[in-house]
């Protein structure tokens, strides 16, 4: 595949200003996507305070998520990076104070104030009554709807020379089922699993596998399981970032492409198997 840069392809990346804590579109579809990882800003306070350098932050964090979910009309995406607050874990584990919460990255020079993380938990918070909120309006109009909680995942962690992960334990889509009651909403998982594996990929079909490098057991997704358990589907989509160089933040901006187009096919399969399904 020709790797162009995103100048090259013309593909604006530009992210909101860093106070933006996220933002949101409002369209008529039952499916909704997320980039809750997204995010890369920091306030200044809490910069400060982290002994990641930029590029040890990007590293972990989903960059282009968004880029990969914009023709979604329903979606949300969070500007904030996981090292100030991490969405999607539970309040008490929201801000890594532990090495084994990070990776093995020891994130900060010292103790957090008091004040720092009072101010961090209150946006997950509110992340969540948002969350809540805007979903209620979904089901007020459609009855069901299905969320595309949107993610990527390292495949070199050893090193930019390294040798990628083993295919058999690396897909390119892992689509992650564990907090859903998976036998109520197969025909959903199923044709959105089909849909992305029929999808004509530049270089050929993509691996698409469930619940093999990750589980969708992120708190978003169970979140939305336990308040809608009737008409709410997440499902967890990992993308392995075969869409950027994982160690410099350089995105493959036809791979980007493609990964956009690929996610917008799968809206009407979504939409008419729900309708179906009823």
């Amino acid at each position: 595949m020709n790797m162009k840069t995103a100048r090259e392809a013309n593909f604006d990346l530009t992210l909101p200003a860093a106070g933006e804590w996220w933002t949101q579109h409002r369209g008529l579809s039952p499916v909704v996507a997320t980039a809750i990882h997204n995010g890369h800003a920091m306030r200044d306070a809490v910069k400060r305070l982290c002994r990641l350098s930029e590029e040890e932050r990007l590293r972990e964090e989903d960059p282009f998520t968004e880029f990969i979910i914009r023709d979604v009309p329903n979606r949300t995406v969070v500007h904030r990076s996981r090292f100030e607050v991490d969405v999607n874990r539970p309040r008490d584990g929201a801000i890594y104070l532990r090495p084994e919460q990070a990776w093995g990255l020891d994130v900060w020079s010292g103790e957090l104030p008091g004040e720092i993380t009072d101010a961090s938990l209150a946006m997950h918070d509110e992340y969540y009554a948002m969350l809540k909120s805007y979903l209620r309006s979904i089901e007020r109009c459609h009855g069901r709807f299905v969320v595309l909680d949107v993610h990527s995942y390292n495949h070199r962690r050893t090193g930019p020379k390294a040798e990628p992960a083993l295919i058999a334990e690396a897909p390119d889509v892992n689509i992650g089922t564990f907090s859903m009651d998976r036998r109520k909403w197969a025909p959903v998982v199923d044709s959105f699993v089909e849909a992305v594996r029929s999808f004509d990929f530049p270089g050929g079909p993509l691996d698409v596998r469930e619940n093999i490098a990750f589980q969708g057991r992120g708190y978003q997704a169970r979140f939305i399981h336990e308040h809608f358990p009737e008409t709410g589907c997440a499902i967890a989509v990992e993308f392995k970032k075969i869409f950027m160089e994982e160690w410099t933040g350089e995105p493959f901006a036809e791979t980007l492409g493609a990964l956009r187009k690929l996610l917008a096919s799968t809206l009407p399969v979504l939409a008419d198997t729900l309708e179906s399904a009823r």
